[in-house]
């Protein structure tokens, strides 16, 4: 059994994995877009531009390939979308990293400036979060997919119990139940 097949197609997760995605892959996709208008030498680091951030064609040109990566996930969402979020997002804390050691050398062939190093972090950090949101923590709920997957023996056991529970009736339905009442001591037997 795989995951994906016990993954609702309208899990509520689903929505936020491809929300996370889709908004974070368009906004790659116009920073590269915005660098291929300014026509920026492939390799340049002479400094150019664009939304704030240091840029050339070949930052352009990744940000718009890793945007339509992002923007698939969206299209497909589900695991995948989760998935491609969490690695594309750890990419990018690992790319703020390199970037720090790199900067004002000759190795910085990206042209990246601190702003770069900053939004590669900040960017990198809100993929991730939006990939492992409800997937990965240390109290997901018992009816979540991912806990489930996980923790088969468990599940198992819970279904059981659950599906061996009575139905409430209309009469019990939405109060509890108590045990009947002890034999009042006040009035005791005499």
């Amino acid at each position: 059994m795989k995951l994906r097949d016990e993954f609702p197609l309208d899990h509520r997760l689903a929505r936020v994995y491809r929300v996370g995605a889709g908004l974070c892959g368009i906004l790659l996709l116009v920073f590269g877009a915005l660098g291929f208008a300014d026509q920026l030498a492939f390799f340049d680091t002479a400094g150019a531009s664009v939304a704030g951030l240091s840029t050339n064609g070949l930052l352009s040109l990744i940000s718009v390939v890793v945007g339509c990566v992002l923007v698939a996930g969206a299209v497909v969402g589900g695991n995948t979308a989760s998935t491609i979020n969490m690695v594309v997002g750890a990419l990018f804390v690992l790319s703020g990293f390199v970037h720090i050691f790199i900067l004002d050398r000759a190795a910085n062939f990206l042209d990246f400036r601190m702003s770069n190093v900053v939004f590669s972090f900040v960017m990198g950090l809100l993929i991730m979060t939006f990939g492992m949101y409800g997937r990965v923590t240390g109290g997901l709920p018992h009816d979540n997919p991912y806990w489930r997957e996980r923790h088969p023996d468990r599940a198992a056991r819970e279904d059981a119990a659950r599906a061996a529970r009575p139905a409430p009736t209309p009469v019990t339905a939405g109060r509890a139940v108590s045990p009947a009442p002890a034999a009042d001591r006040r009035h005791g037997a005499r």
